[in-house]
């Protein structure tokens, strides 16, 4: 199938997840497919678009998934604006920094946030019975990031019951706990019963 999207660090969270289970994941850029504008409201609404547009494409079954962070201290930002939060085209670091800047007086008792991920799986681009799961992983926001592994606002992200950031984590256990693979374990349940 199609993995609609281009971020290397979903890419190598998803294969990780999914080749033990038998699914063979063809990245929409080896086909030559450029990533739709994310115009979704929400994190479905834009998983369900990159699905559809990436089976569209190449007339094959795609899966895509929409995620980003929810900080309550922003009233739930950056949310589906997770990746372009600083402006379009934003470095994870210049987000990563938007969102500790706007944080920066804000008392460690209203630092909640969490993860969303919507996953879509869609055998063609006009399918009117999609397979959809979404996933949420409770923590906060740190005061500083810390360790080297993840993606995104892993390194200032610290699980609920956790000392470490999701960055500190190794692949295997943000693997085991996170928002996409929650997501993704729920879709998988779906697509088996399917």
């Amino acid at each position: 199938m199609i993995l609609a999207s281009s971020n290397a660090g979903k890419l190598a969270e998803l294969t990780a997840l999914l080749t033990p289970l038998g699914f063979e994941l063809t990245p929409q850029q080896q086909l030559g497919i450029e990533s739709p504008p994310e115009t979704g409201e929400t994190f479905l609404e834009n998983a369900l678009l990159k699905a559809r547009h990436a089976a569209g494409q190449r007339g094959l079954a795609a899966i895509a998934d929409d995620s980003g962070i929810e900080v309550d201290a922003l009233g739930k930002a950056p949310g589906v604006c997770s990746a372009r939060f600083a402006r379009e085209g934003a470095a994870e670091e210049e987000n990563l920094r938007k969102l500790l800047t706007q944080m920066r007086d804000v008392p460690a008792a209203r630092r909640g946030a969490r993860y969303r991920c919507a996953i879509a799986f869609v055998r063609s681009a006009a399918d009117q019975d999609p397979i959809i799961a979404q996933g949420a992983w409770e923590g906060s926001i740190a005061q500083v990031p810390r360790g080297a592994g993840g993606f995104g606002y892993d390194p200032i992200f610290v699980p609920a019951g956790e000392e470490r950031t999701a960055a500190e984590l190794a692949p295997s256990e943000k693997n085991a706990v996170s928002h996409r693979a929650r997501a993704l374990h729920a879709l998988i349940a779906q697509l088996r019963a399917a």
